[in-house]
């Protein structure tokens, strides 16, 4: 043990400063809106959503998701365009569907958090006043 640093103390302080680049990088993100509408799935995926089901009757003891996406992706490069039609019509009637939801969600974001955002800011405001008068008077009584 010549002067060198534990095992022990090495990891801890690694384990600080990784901590310290993560906390940086979810700070940086803003929060996703759980009632916000999810992007369409592409063609692919929509084809995708049948083939595995289909691969799983054919190879039911692969577990492997990786073997299931890469032959999906195969097959997917292997058909023509008329084979391809019904799933990109399915991708375009969700797409559709998707943008009349963004639509009225958008709508809603732009009618809706005002009114609810000057309200809390009011009641808020309120509170903070009270919270101050508060203070002032203790600081007043601990002076005399």
């Amino acid at each position: 043990m010549k002067g060198g640093r534990s095992k022990a103390e090495t990891k801890s302080t690694k384990l600080a400063v990784n901590k310290k680049g993560q906390a940086g990088k979810k700070s940086g993100k803003a929060a996703k809106d759980p009632n916000k509408p999810k992007r369409p799935a592409s063609a692919f995926f929509v084809f995708m959503e049948d083939f595995r089901e289909t691969y799983k009757k054919e190879h039911p003891k692969n577990k492997s998701v990786a073997a299931v996406g890469k032959a999906g992706g195969d097959k997917w490069k292997s058909l023509s365009d008329a084979e391809k039609a019904p799933y990109v019509a399915k991708a375009n009637k969700r797409k559709d569907e998707y943008e009349k939801n963004m639509k009225a969600y958008n709508k809603r974001q732009a009618e809706g958090p005002k009114e609810e955002e000057e309200a809390e800011s009011e009641k808020s405001m309120s509170e903070v006043h009270d919270e101050d008068d508060d203070d002032e008077g203790s600081e007043d009584e601990d002076d005399e």
